[in-house]
C-alpha cells in the first residue's frame, strides 16, 4: 500500500486550490504551500519518515501502510503484524514542540490533543476488523508516534495506547517478548493483506506513480523556497553593512543585482 496515500491526495487536492507564485515570491522564496495544505504537507514527512524507520523491523515483520478503512476516506497511518502481536501506529509531525503525556492527556505546546483517544479507537476498530477477517482473536495495540518533538515528557503512561518518538519507535517495537508464533503471524497477516477486511468499498490504487511524482515535484519547491530565504537572510546584513560604509546607492544596486538572479 501507498506511503502517506491519503494524506498526500489532500495535501495535493488542497494545493491545487492556490494560485502559482509570482516571479517576484519565487525570486523571494515566498513558500509554495497554502495554510490550508501545510499541515497535510507536514503530516506526509511524518509518515514518510516512519515508513523507512519501520523498513528496519525484518522479515518477521508484515508493514503495512495507509490502509483505507471503514466507509469514507479515512486511513491508519501504519499496521504492523510480527511476532510482537498487532500494532495500528498513528504518526504526529511535531517537530520542534513539546508534547507532554499523562494518563489519558497528550498535550502539544500546552494544548490538548485527541490523540490517545484516536489512537486507541482505531486499534479497537483494527481489532474487530481482523478478528472478523482471520476467525480468531486478534489483540491490536495502538501506538501514537511523536515525529521530531522538541521534548517528549511521559509522566505517566496511557493504559491502552503507547507513544513514542520516531527515533525511538525501533528499540520500541523490538524490546516486547514475542506472543504470536509463526503460525499466528502467518494468518493475521493474510487477513491483513486484504483489501476487503479493512474498507467496504476498496478503492482502485490508482496512478501511485504520478502521485508520487507530483509529491516530488512539490517538495522540490518547498525545500527550494526555503534555500532561497536563507540565502536572503544571509544576504541583508551584507547590504545593510555596505550601505553604511559605502552610501546606500551601492547597497541599493546589490539588491536590484540579487533582485535579477
Amino acid at each position: 500500500m501507498f506511503q502517506a496515500k491519503a494524506v498526500i491526495e489532500e495535501l495535493l487536492a488542497r494545493q491545487r486550490l492556490a494560485g502559482p507564485r509570482s516571479t517576484l515570491q519565487r525570486i523571494f522564496g515566498v513558500n509554495p504551500l497554502t495554510p490550508e495544505s501545510s499541515p497535510w504537507y507536514k503530516g506526509a514527512l511524518g509518515e514518510i519518515a516512519v515508513e523507512r524507520i519501520l523498513a528496519n523491523l525484518g522479515p518477521e515483520w508484515l508493514v503495512l501502510h495507509a490502509v483505507p478503512v471503514g466507509t469514507g476516506s479515512s486511513d491508519i497511518d501504519h499496521v504492523l503484524v510480527g511476532p510482537a502481536g498487532v500494532f495500528t501506529v498513528n504518526t504526529k509531525n511535531h517537530s520542534g514542540q513539546p508534547v507532554w503525556v499523562a494518563g489519558r492527556t497528550l498535550m502539544v505546546a500546552g494544548t490538548k490533543t485527541r490523540h490517545l483517544y484516536n489512537a486507541a479507537h482505531e486499534a479497537a476498530r483494527a481489532s474487530k476488523l481482523l478478528t472478523a477477517a482471520a476467525r480468531y482473536p486478534v489483540k491490536v495495540t495502538g501506538v501514537v508516534v511523536i515525529v521530531d518533538p522538541k521534548s517528549l515528557t511521559i509522566k505517566a503512561r496511557p493504559e491502552q495506547v503507547g507513544v513514542v518518538t520516531e527515533a525511538r519507535l525501533l528499540r520500541w517495537l523490538q524490546g516486547f517478548r514475542p506472543v504470536l508464533s509463526r503460525e499466528e503471524v502467518a494468518r493475521i497477516s493474510a487477513a491483513a493483506v486484504q483489501p476487503g477486511t479493512w474498507h467496504r468499498r476498496p478503492a482502485p490504487q490508482g496512478d501511485q506513480l504520478g502521485l508520487q511524482r507530483n509529491f516530488d515535484a512539490l517538495r522540490h519547491l518547498v525545500d527550494q523556497a526555503r534555500r532561497r530565504r536563507a540565502a536572503w537572510v544571509l544576504s541583508v546584513p551584507v547590504v545593510v553593512f555596505l550601505a553604511l560604509t559605502n552610501g546606500a546607492h551601492l547597497g541599493a544596486a546589490i539588491l536590484q543585482g540579487l533582485g535579477g538572479r
